[in-house]
């Protein structure tokens, strides 16, 4: 308790542009081993890389979206080491000169809210993979080489574990909104290294810190975190010390392990890289690319409340996944229902996706056809009940709602003839609970109520039932 945590983290996001970040390669995850490569991705003689333009445009949307300074004139670096993967022996990065510096991410805890400061924001290529696991040799992946990263340095301005999972997935949520990465932590698509250290609380200078690689999930990032940190405490209180190095976290066995010392920036030997010009931000492209910013979801949120009336509660949910968000929307186009629309969205949808593991752009119920049920159940058409119904027949049907209702013979009941005599079929079945009812147990209402609805399949119109069995009741 004498000690705090300081964390800092640098997150690679792989962007989702067709091409790589320097040639004409597809991009794309999951394809063949070494078939997305040309002569530039395996730096054979003669080859030259280009810059690919959305590479650009998507690190002045990300740091327009963090309040970061656009930085009119960068440079791209030559990232000198040497790893099998590596065919090139560097990758093409910035160091001196990035395109994007001095940012803020604004995160919520438990505590509160908090800012968190970014130092910046660069370009850089990805490097080729390492696969470790077929029999005793090592094999080589160069697909990977040339995809474009945006890399994101924070300050070490996060105190707990909780605190760099909420960052990390903020900076998530927004990657997501702007629409130039999917943010798969499994895939690699958003990768993170943490720097941790700790201090004794009081204290203004910061501890020696290690740097912890390896963590492909938000639950993994707060482990590893919290392991190292713990770590560090044992060695100082035992007298001994902290070496900067670099450690890899075990997902398996829940703990951190050497894997090399700490570089710095010198062992890489930066220099501006000869065959790429200087990348220049103009107005026009600022201009545009502030045009394109979405609107974020605390803005949307807002929005939500106070546009379509529904609680800040719903309005946060829908709001995290920015598809999700236009689903409601959409949804809410259609049904002119804002509650009902995310009583929807929020119960029988999210359900659905969390079960069947999907996302919402795999659903094979659209907005208009959900839209199209809303409206149904408010009309009167159908109960609630029959809804869940055709709702479970829309996931394997592509008919409109009213094509099933009609189909299935599910539109609710209204005749005021049948609902009466179904009443009067319960109340002359159920004696005892029609004499409690009228010498006080007022509460049994409920259960004729719902006697009526299950003898009639779920059809009867509520609203006639409470009606007409209120009726009987008093008469």
């Amino acid at each position: 308790m004498n000690y705090e945590i300081v964390v800092g983290l640098e997150v690679h996001c792989q962007l989702n542009t067709e091409s790589k970040a320097f040639c004409g390669c597809s991009a794309k995850f999951g394809k063949s081993a070494n078939t997305n490569v040309c002569p530039v991705c395996l730096a054979l003689p003669g080859a030259l890389p280009v810059l690919n333009a959305r590479v650009v445009e998507d690190a002045v949307k990300l740091g327009l979206a963090t309040n970061c300074t656009i930085a009119r004139h960068s440079i791209l670096a030559r990232k000198n080491y040497f790893y099998p993967d590596l065919p090139k022996g560097y990758q093409i990065s910035q160091y001196e000169e990035p395109i994007c510096s001095e940012g803020m991410l604004h995160i919520d805890t438990d505590e509160g809210g908090k800012d968190v400061r970014l130092i910046r924001i660069h370009i850089e290529e990805d490097a080729g993979k390492s696969i470790h696991d077929i029999g005793d040799d090592t094999y080589i992946d160069v697909n990977r080489c040339g995809v474009p990263l945006l890399e994101i340095v924070s300050y070490p301005d996060m105190r707990t574990s909780k605190e760099a999972s909420a960052y990390l997935q903020k900076l998530r949520q927004i990657v997501k909104y702007l629409g130039i990465s999917d943010g798969n932590m499994e895939e690699g698509s958003l990768r993170c290294d943490a720097n941790v250290s700790v201090r004794l609380v009081g204290e203004t200078e910061y501890g020696t810190r290690t740097e912890i690689k390896n963590m492909n999930s938000f639950r993994n990032v707060e482990r590893a975190i919290e392991y190292e940190a713990k770590r560090h405490i044992e060695v100082i209180e035992s007298g001994g010390k902290i070496i900067q190095e670099t450690r890899l976290w075990d997902a398996d066995k829940l703990e951190t392990r050497s894997m090399r010392g700490k570089e710095f920036a010198h062992d890489y030997r930066y220099f501006p890289d000869p065959d790429l010009v200087p990348v220049l931000v103009d107005d026009d492209m600022m201009h545009r690319m502030r045009s394109e910013l979405p609107e974020f979801p605390e803005d949307r949120a807002a929005r939500f409340v106070s546009e379509h009336g529904i609680p800040a509660y719903d309005a946060g949910v829908i709001t995290v996944e920015r598809e999700l968000a236009d689903y409601f929307e959409l949804t809410l186009k259609i049904s002119g229902d804002a509650k009902a629309s995310s009583n929807w969205v929020m119960g029988e949808v999210m359900r659905t996706l969390k079960e069947k593991y999907l996302d919402i752009h795999e659903f094979g119920i659209s907005p208009e056809r959900l839209g199209g049920l809303i409206k149904l159940i408010t009309a009167g058409a159908i109960s609630n009940t029959i809804a869940k119904q055709v709702f479970e027949i829309m996931q394997q049907d592509e008919a409109f709602p009213e094509v099933i209702v009609e189909r299935e013979g599910l539109a609710q009941v209204s005749d005021t003839g049948a609902i009466e005599e179904a009443i009067r079929e319960i109340l002359e079945g159920n004696a005892s609970q029609l004499e409690k009812y009228r010498s006080g147990k007022t509460q049994l209402f409920g259960f004729f109520v719902g006697q009526c609805m299950q003898k009639m399949k779920g059809k009867a119109n509520p609203k006639v039932v409470n009606d007409i069995l209120k009726a009987m009741l008093e008469g």
